[in-house]
């Protein structure tokens, strides 16, 4: 490693002070070990699963979620589970507001329709997208940055032996599928990205854009959306949305040249259905963070050749030793970075695992089970207090 690289790293070593940070005090169960949050084992409906969250920013804008037991505002159900991997960009606000809101849109749909399906979960997306409008709409005059916060949003639901895989933007969704005829687990991606690096989705912008040439531009040799945004579809991101956001006291990095007519971005999801087999295996969620480092089948090969106890803690792990690797730097000194620098060098990453039991799968939507809510956590700034 040069060594203008290892004083900028030196500079960086901040020691913690005790008292100065602690866990989140969501219902999580979880534990905190430095920048690591993880939860290595639990009890969903269907089977076990596993979670953990690294941190990378400043303030966490990964926001990560496993709710098990009913799915709809009546005890009658359906019963199943719904995990959420919420990965924001230009700060928190949004992740925080879906891992909020969603569920609890989603508990409300499917009250309404008295069953789970495609459109349920459509209504619940636009439903927290047309809530956190409010929120930028209400907050606008005295906080006008948040027009320019936005989030992926990656949700699996499991019910009835059906999967549903819906997403905004480049989190990913991963099968483990077992193939007995050699007795390997093959990965399967169930989850479609939106990021404009992909060219059918630089493709896809052109056609819903044919009058603005500029509609993908490669920028500093990274494709974006209008030069400013890599993913094409998201919960927030106003500024792209509604032309009334893109102006003054927006910052001016932020604010297109000409006003637009209907909306750069989209909120619409990708929902794909997936009818469950005794030899799908498990499910990997993840944030786009682990999988700048990992590809889909070498983390199913991680989490089919190790115990399930902290398999997700594992998968972070091995990110971040491939992340050390790819800067020349052990990783031992990469866990001594601290927020906020760390992001120089990976992202934050979020990852659940949900493990499959065929026998709980396959059974009844009617079955009742206990209610489990499980939140990723990560740092939380300690509130200054004025002396007395």
């Amino acid at each position: 490693m040069t060594s203008g690289l290892m004083n900028f790293l030196r500079a960086c070593f901040q020691p913690r002070v005790d008292g100065l940070v602690h866990t989140s005090s969501s219902d999580s169960g979880g534990r905190q070990d430095g920048l690591l949050w993880y939860k290595d084992t639990g009890q969903h409906v269907n089977g076990e699963f596993s979670m953990a969250v690294v941190q990378a920013n400043n303030l966490l804008e990964d926001q990560s979620q496993i709710e098990s037991g009913c799915l709809s505002l009546q005890e009658s159900g359906p019963y199943g589970t719904f995990i959420g991997i919420y990965d924001g960009h230009g700060g928190p606000e949004t992740s925080r507001f879906i891992n909020e809101h969603l569920f609890q849109n989603l508990k409300r749909f499917t009250s309404e329709h008295q069953s789970m399906s495609v459109e349920v979960i459509r209504k619940a997306f636009q439903a927290t997208e047309e809530g956190f409008l409010s929120v930028v709409t209400r907050q606008w005059p005295t906080k006008p940055q948040i027009a320019a916060v936005g989030s992926c949003c990656l949700v699996g639901v499991i019910c009835s032996g059906t999967l549903y895989v819906a997403n905004l933007g480049d989190s990913r969704a991963v099968l483990g599928r077992l193939v007995r005829s050699t007795g390997e687990v093959l990965a399967i991606q169930l989850s479609a990205e939106h990021n404009v690096s992909i060219e059918s989705v630089r493709q896809e912008m052109q056609s819903l854009h044919p009058d603005d040439s500029q509609i993908v531009v490669l920028k500093h040799n990274v494709w974006r959306v209008k030069g400013l945004i890599q993913i094409s579809r998201s919960i927030g991101d106003v500024y792209l949305k509604k032309s009334e956001f893109n102006r003054e006291p927006l910052y001016a990095k932020f604010r297109l040249r000409e006003p637009f007519g209907k909306p750069i971005l989209s909120a619409d999801p990708a929902i794909s259905v997936h009818h469950l087999q005794p030899d799908d295996q498990f499910i990997i969620f993840a944030s786009d963070g682990l999988w700048e480092h990992l590809s889909n089948q070498g983390a199913v090969d991680i989490v089919q050749n190790h115990p399930r106890n902290g398999i997700a803690r594992r998968l972070v792990k091995t990110a971040l030793q491939e992340a050390a690797k790819k800067r020349e730097m052990r990783y031992s000194d990469l866990k001594k970075i601290d927020r906020g620098v760390r992001r120089h060098f990976h992202d934050d990453i979020s990852v659940a695992v949900v493990f499959l039991d065929s026998n709980l799968v396959s059974r009844a939507s009617s079955v009742k089970s206990p209610n489990i809510s499980v939140k990723g956590g990560g740092i939380i700034l300690p509130t200054k207090t004025t002396p007395t």
